[in-house]
């Protein structure tokens, strides 16, 4: 099982990789007809959504989780 830490890294890598694609998908699609252009743009904004709300859950559980007076390793 993946720590919860990495799965919440993973998910801010995705997000970020995809906000910053997200110009360049206009370039990508941009031969494609007009229904297939929308339908990756919808596409790309419904996974840019979702993993904003499983970045939220993951962020949710571990406040959750957090305890002040457990010991936890230097920043």
């Amino acid at each position: 099982m993946i720590p919860l830490d990495e799965k919440i890294e993973r998910t801010q890598r995705l997000l970020r990789r995809l906000e910053e694609d997200e110009p360049l998908l206009a370039v990508r699609v941009g031969e494609l007809g007009r229904e297939h252009q929308e339908s990756a743009k919808r596409f790309a904004a419904r996974l840019l959504d979702e993993t904003r709300a499983e970045l939220q859950r993951l962020l949710d559980r571990r406040s959750l989780n957090y305890d002040p007076y457990l010991p936890a390793p230097a920043d």
